[in-house]
């Protein structure tokens, strides 16, 4: 077992609620499973060839995160991966249903272009709110802020951490690494901090608490730290 150093996480929704880690030192990835409380058997696995259409390495992802639309036969899941082309931000459109990638765009013509004077500052992004009228996701930046941009209104706002529900986080904010929502409690939404000491925060939207940090650990994180 080693201690990771470096990882991106992504939320998947469709299925068995997961997150898949990439790791771009070596270009591979995991699944950890929440019904199961562990990365799978045979990961970490390589990159290449497995993600259909999105043909990039590990190591050109920034970030990800899910977002579910409603639709006549069940919600449909879609992962934005958010990642460098050269010098330029992408983001990959990639259905969780069919399992492979819909589209690739820069991020400057894409739904998500007001988020790009902030992409080299996100952390990870938390799925916030979800009704009829507004859809919210609230962004990470390791400069101390967050971004809370709302979809149907294209508003986007720039707020600091302290005096939020995410203050505890702002002594973190030099050690963030990644960040990635969890919806699968039955009641309530996590949202993890990844910190590069290997160590976690742990923020649950119910009691709008950070809780940790935490050692990563075969315990807290069964499988996680496999090679």
């Amino acid at each position: 077992m080693s201690n990771t150093k470096n990882f991106v996480a992504v939320d998947w929704r469709t299925g068995p609620d997961r997150i898949y880690f990439f790791f771009p030192e070596k270009n591979s990835y995991s699944r950890f499973d929440f019904e199961d409380n562990k990365v799978l058997s045979g990961f970490p696995k390589p990159v290449d060839g497995k993600w259909e259409g999105f043909d990039k390495t590990a190591a050109d992802l920034r970030f990800g995160f899910t977002t579910t639309t409603t639709h006549w036969n069940g919600g449909v899941d879609t992962l934005w991966l958010f990642y460098d082309e050269g010098t330029t931000p992408y983001v990959c459109e990639y259905s969780q249903q069919t399992d492979k990638a819909i589209s690739k765009t820069p991020i400057a013509k894409s739904k998500w272009e007001k988020i790009l004077p902030y992409y080299e500052k996100i952390v990870g992004v938390m799925w916030a709110e979800s009704t009829a009228q507004r859809e919210s996701y609230w962004f990470l930046l390791n400069d101390g802020n967050y971004l809370i941009y709302e979809i149907y209104s294209k508003t986007l706002e720039v707020l600091p951490l302290n005096g939020s529900s995410w203050a505890p986080m702002e002594e973190y904010k030099s050690q963030m690494m990644t960040a990635v929502t969890n919806d699968y409690p039955t009641f309530d939404t996590y949202f993890y901090v990844f910190l590069n000491d290997n160590r976690y925060l742990r923020y649950e939207q119910n009691a709008k608490k950070v809780f940790g940090p935490y050692t990563i650990s075969d315990s807290t994180w069964p499988g996680l730290l496999k090679d």
